[in-house]
């Protein structure tokens, strides 16, 4: 799972809130019963909330933006300066993919862009499932880059001592995170891009009903992006942003307020699974892991953790993942491999990545029929060479 993310649809938001619940009361009973000590379950509480809190204001910002039409625009936009050329579309749409993953995170990609694109490609005749497999393939391997790129890398980063330093991340993750899109991308042209007409008709321009509105929530969002990467806490600017397009919206649009703004079920599911992860710490489970991922920063070692980090991904959930095999990372070299594991390597299976079955849903809702089968076999000959190749610049 990765969790910065926006308004999960209906029925996934009652899939999560029940596991949620769930793991809230094991953790609980964990703390009842001393399993997990009280200064443990404070640690752990101290650590998370102002990730959560960054959770849930950058949903915001997201899902008022999407509102306003920002999306909409911005992909039309894209659509005629491509020029009807399908090849520099095709590189547009992975630009404001991988842009969109960097900096509000792969699950306002998967959940946000994935219907724009569709119905981009839809309006000028062009197979849609290419370019909604570039946003659900990118939503997860571009979700390396920046520490808000993915709620594990905020974690990560956290744990890296200094803060949420975007310009040390990406000093340690940038060209790992380079190869893994680099071989995503190329993966998706040879599959792709080859079935696609070489050019396409114009279409007219998205209906916007509040240009006021529009405008606002481009500037909040163009001045928010740089905000995230100065070295500030992640969750001071994205408040912010929020704020003011909330006030903009209370005063143009307040019926598109309401509570669902917030992603209720996510924060129950991804606390629950915060306080239950640390139960499990605190009763050994780092012995078991530890044994499975191995130890050392030598290029065979940081292949075995960060295939241990993918096989778990694929097989449980990615944010699980990451959480029992945090402790057993031990430096910076092996916390990275660990990232691609996690983040780039949950492309095989549907459940390994939260944005994955998002995607999904936003592609049934859009009458789009995706064979789970086509994602498997893609995904299993794109995430192996994304691990080998990705983790060599952690070994030089």
């Amino acid at each position: 799972m990765a969790s910065n993310a926006p308004r999960v649809p209906h029925s996934g938001a009652v899939t999560l809130a029940i596991i949620g619940g769930v793991l809230w009361i094991l953790g609980i009973v964990a703390l009842l019963t001393g399993a997990l000590p009280t200064d443990d379950a404070l640690a752990v509480a101290d650590r998370v909330w102002p990730i959560l809190l960054f959770v849930v204001a950058v949903t915001i910002v997201a899902e008022l933006a999407s509102k306003a039409g920002l999306f909409d625009v911005v992909a039309a936009r894209l659509a005629k300066l491509a020029r009807g050329r399908t090849a520099l579309l095709w590189v547009l749409v992975v630009a404001l993919a991988t842009v969109a993953t960097a900096f509000l995170s792969l699950d306002t990609t998967a959940v946000l862009l994935t219907p724009v694109v569709v119905a981009m490609a839809v309006a000028r005749r062009l197979d849609p499932l290419p370019f909604a497999f570039v946003t659900v393939v990118l939503a997860n391997t571009a979700s390396l880059v920046l520490p808000v790129s993915n709620l594990t890398n905020l974690l990560a980063s956290e744990a890296l001592g200094g803060g949420h330093d975007p310009i040390a991340f990406l000093a340690l993750l940038g060209p790992s995170a380079l190869v893994a899109i680099a071989v995503s991308v190329i993966g998706l042209t040879l599959v792709f891009l080859r079935r696609l007409p070489k050019t396409y008709p114009d279409a007219a321009a998205p209906a916007v009903s509040d240009r006021v509105l529009l405008r606002i929530s481009g500037v909040v969002t163009v001045a928010l992006l740089p905000l995230l990467v100065i070295g500030l806490e992640p969750w001071m600017p994205a408040v912010a942003a929020a704020v003011v397009l909330l006030t903009a919206f209370a005063w143009r649009a307040p019926s598109a307020l309401g509570i669902r703004l917030v992603p209720w079920s996510l924060l129950v599911f991804a606390g629950g699974l915060f306080l239950a992860v640390g139960a499990l710490e605190a009763l050994g489970i780092g012995q078991v892991t530890s044994v499975l991922a191995g130890s050392g920063d030598d290029l065979v070692s940081l292949w075995q953790l960060a295939g241990v980090g993918a096989v778990a991904a694929n097989g449980i959930n990615n944010l699980p993942a990451y959480l029992a095999l945090e402790s057993v990372a031990g430096s910076p070299a092996r916390l990275a491999a660990l990232l691609v594991g996690v983040n780039a390597g949950p492309i095989v299976t549907p459940w390994a990545s939260l944005a994955t079955l998002l995607w999904h849903d936003r592609l049934v809702a859009a009458g789009i029929e995706v064979r789970w089968s086509r994602f498997v076999v893609l995904g299993a000959v794109i995430a192996p060479l994304i691990l080998l190749l990705g983790v060599v610049p952690l070994a030089l």
